[in-house]
């Protein structure tokens, strides 16, 4: 492999076509607003060719881009052949109703289950653990939801972030300020939550609260929704929510990212490039924009000519070199045995 190129960071995340890096994708990731990879299932044959993609991505450049993944167990697992099945967080959920203390150590095993795995293989961070409280309203939540109830949100979460940090990984709280309380997927559409500011406080607001208070989350992911008794802009495109509430009642000094800039949620805003400038300038430091090539590069020239935005804002996620996997350590391997064991008993 060639030296890597001597140059920061930019803010911009984005995807890759396929299993390996194209002449195309290096001239991308050597963009200087770039900043990070998202990879998806495309990018997976097995761990042996993801380990190599992500050394390829991260020898590109010094600092290395970060790469992420959406890896939070049930429906939404980029990588499966040859990782642990992981559960949805809803089956933390239910055992946590059979008894509390098991519902959390699970969660704790899953956590450390699924950050192992991602390290020994070099992403840096999963986004993950959805703190969005399941109302029974949205299918696009639905089990990835921890819980029904807040204060449970808050309990498995943070065990499940605990774990995550075991194995070396820091952690993204998502959909700030929650998601689990409208019918509409944001994917598809945007959705509108019609509860007042003072319910929201009272129950999504709270898993998001206490993981910040406990310094338990190093970055945060916008949700795609418009609170219209709250602010005429979801929070994505809003300096209500993530200034004044996030930045300033909440105290959260971490990474701020937006959700995908393509989905159907954020369409409202306008073009690419002016969604991403809104998401900036409400204060999102990191916009995300995947499976629109066409859109990347207008997002990063759009950056990169705009200038101000560039100051690495990833930095604190950078897990520095990946870590041997649990299996192949002869003094945790029988606890890894023993945590797939557990995992593989949990209905979802």
């Amino acid at each position: 492999m060639s030296t890597p190129v001597a140059m920061p960071r930019g803010p911009v995340m984005f995807d890759i076509a396929g299993l390996t890096l194209s002449a195309e994708d290096r001239e991308r990731l050597l963009h200087p607003a770039a900043g990070g990879i998202i990879l998806f299932a495309e990018n997976f044959e097995s761990k042996e060719q993801l380990t190599k993609l992500v050394q390829a991505i991260k020898s590109v450049r010094d600092p290395a881009l970060i790469v992420a993944v959406d890896q939070e167990g049930g429906r939404v697992q980029r990588f499966k052949d040859g990782f642990a099945k992981l559960p949805p967080a809803r089956a933390y959920g239910t055992a946590f109703d059979e008894s509390m203390n098991l519902g959390r150590d699970l969660a704790w095993v899953g956590g450390w289950a699924m950050a192992s795995e991602l390290r020994s293989t070099g992403v840096d961070i999963s986004f993950a653990p959805v703190l969005d409280v399941d109302l029974a309203n949205s299918s696009v939540i639905g089990d990835r939801s921890f819980h029904s109830d807040p204060g449970a949100v808050t309990v498995l979460a943070s065990s499940f972030v605990d774990g995550m940090a075991h194995a070396g990984m820091v952690a993204t709280g998502k959909h700030f300020p929650g998601h689990g309380g409208v019918t509409a997927d944001s994917h598809e559409e945007l959705p509108i939550e019609t509860r007042d500011r003072k319910v929201l406080e009272l129950c999504d607001l709270r898993p998001f609260e206490s993981l910040i208070r406990t310094d338990r989350l190093a970055a945060i992911m916008t949700a795609h929704v418009k609170y219209e008794r709250v602010d005429e802009h979801a929070p994505t495109f809003s300096s209500k929510w993530l200034k004044d509430e996030l930045r300033e009642r909440l105290g959260f000094k971490g990474i701020v990212f937006s959700d995908d800039l393509h989905m159907q949620g954020a369409a409202t805003v306008g073009s690419p490039v002016q969604r991403a400038q809104a998401a900036l300038d409400a204060g999102c430091d990191v916009p995300l924009i995947c499976r629109d090539k066409a859109a990347a590069d207008q997002i990063l020239d759009h950056v990169a000519k705009a200038g101000g935005a560039l100051a690495d804002p990833m930095a604190g996620l950078a897990a520095g070199s990946a870590r041997i996997h649990p299996k192949d350590d002869p003094d945790m391997s029988d606890a890894w045995d023993r945590a797939l064991e557990a995992l593989a008993l949990l209905k979802s």
